[in-house]
């Protein structure tokens, strides 16, 4: 298989651009409002031009032909030009039937006008692999679409994926929210958790005994009685111990980072991260106090700080001076309704069974939707920017359930780099060209 896709490869490399092939709608407002709505844009912008980030979504396949990552069908005329369906296709056959979107690489040569009617070309570029990967061995594939109104190129982009052979082991699925990991409560917690919700650090008491213990359980060590209550502490103690965590990641948490083993006033010792202080400021003995992290909407952990220092700022990414985050909660409709609005119909961002069944935990964020997000956050925190152009890579999954803050810094010559984080790390980053204001 390997020869045989490494020969058809280079035959469609040596066709270069294609025939252009009119796109299915001319530029309309209607595709426009249902785009920027499905992603959050609310700025009124688009009265005039389209969003330039939107430009994929005018060649994208209907539902009746056959689509593929990244707007490819089986349109008239595509089989025998340079279209990497053959690739797609061939790749399929031999099992790499997984498709994950790795980079893409937008060039604006000017703001399309409503009504205006597109033509696109491809021009395929090449395949390299085996290559073994997170997800599974696989290629990538990278072709250049083009798109034309009459004969005036207005748009370019680079499109590469990965297809891979899914290796049947999905990681597992994200329990929702900000903060992914959640605490179990049963009968021997609840009043634990129900202190921390009134803002209180509760210890189990022996209601025959008076003992203290903690962590909770059904019966007081002492004195074997299963009576028992709770006393509220001071929430004031002393390092006992403490690790500072590298390794396994934690979603919502940057490493390196203290967990302290406290010992309370009231003699018992519970474990919580040590909040504002660096791993080399911690020692044994260290006195701290009680702080209370709302980690979401629904979550708050009991938490430590040192004795005598303000409370911890809540951690938010780096951006700009002046530039807030764009958070942006990945509910599954967010997910779906976004890859309908771009015209993605790649069943692994609507179904999740076919998702799991290609190696990931759930749905996920589709690359069209990411682009228009960092072309979102750029124009929200710069109203008067006009965009050159978009370069993205893609990095874990921005899977439904999850939540993807983008932030933004200078990089030189009018240009930002764009962030987006989710639980796990790094989903894209992405440089973006400025154009002077019109």
């Amino acid at each position: 298989m390997h020869d045989r896709l490494m020969a058809l490869a280079d035959e469609l490399a040596a066709e270069g651009e294609s025939a252009a092939t009119p796109c299915p709608d001319p530029v309309n407002a209607a595709m426009i409002r249902n785009w920027t709505r499905a992603l959050g844009d609310r700025s009124g912008r688009w009265s005039e031009y389209a969003p330039p980030a939107m430009i994929q979504v005018w060649s994208m396949a209907g539902p009746d032909e056959r689509p593929q990552p990244g707007g490819r069908s089986g349109q008239v005329g595509r089989e025998e030009t340079a279209s990497p369906d053959r690739i797609l296709s061939t790749l399929d056959e031999a099992g790499y039937v997984g498709v994950v979107a790795t980079n893409c690489e937008h060039t604006y040569d000017r703001y399309l006008r409503l009504g205006e009617e597109l033509s696109t070309t491809v021009i395929f570029d090449g395949v390299t692999g085996p290559k073994r990967t997170a997800l599974g061995e696989g290629y990538f594939v990278t072709w250049y679409e083009r798109w034309y109104s009459g004969g005036e190129r207005v748009a370019e982009m680079l499109f590469r994926v990965l297809k891979f052979k899914p290796r049947g082991d999905a990681p597992p699925a994200p329990s929702g929210g900000r903060y992914p990991l959640r605490p179990a409560v049963g009968p021997d917690t609840r009043f634990f958790w129900d202190g921390v919700r009134a803002g209180e650090l509760r210890i189990q008491r022996c209601a025959e005994c008076g003992a203290l213990r903690h962590p909770p359980g059904p019966m007081c060590p002492a004195c074997h009685a299963t009576k028992r209550d709770h006393v509220t502490a001071a929430g004031r103690g002393v390092v006992h111990s403490y690790v500072v965590h590298h390794h396994p990641p934690v979603p919502g948490l940057t490493p390196p980072y203290v967990v302290a083993l406290v010992e309370l006033e009231e003699g018992v010792r519970i474990i919580g991260d040590l909040l504002g202080c660096a791993p080399g400021d911690a020692y044994v003995g260290m006195p701290v106090e009680l702080e209370f992290q709302r980690m979401d909407e629904e979550l708050t952990l009991p938490q430590w700080r040192p004795a005598g220092t303000a409370p911890a700022a809540v951690e938010e990414p780096e951006h700009a001076e002046g530039e807030a985050g764009l958070r942006i909660e990945l509910t599954p409709t967010f997910v779906i309704s976004t890859a309908l609005a771009t015209r993605d119909l790649t069943p692994v961002h609507h179904d999740p069974a076919v998702a799991r069944a290609q190696g990931s935990a759930d749905i996920f964020l589709n690359i069209l939707t990411t682009i228009g997000l960092v072309q979102r956050y750029v124009l929200e925190s710069r109203p008067d920017a006009r965009l050159a152009g978009i370069a993205l890579r893609l990095g874990v999954p921005a899977y439904a359930g999850d939540t993807l803050t983008l932030t933004g810094r200078p990089v030189g010559d009018g240009a930002l780099e764009v962030r987006g984080a989710v639980g796990a790390g790094d989903h894209v980053v992405a440089t973006v060209r400025l154009k002077e204001p019109a």
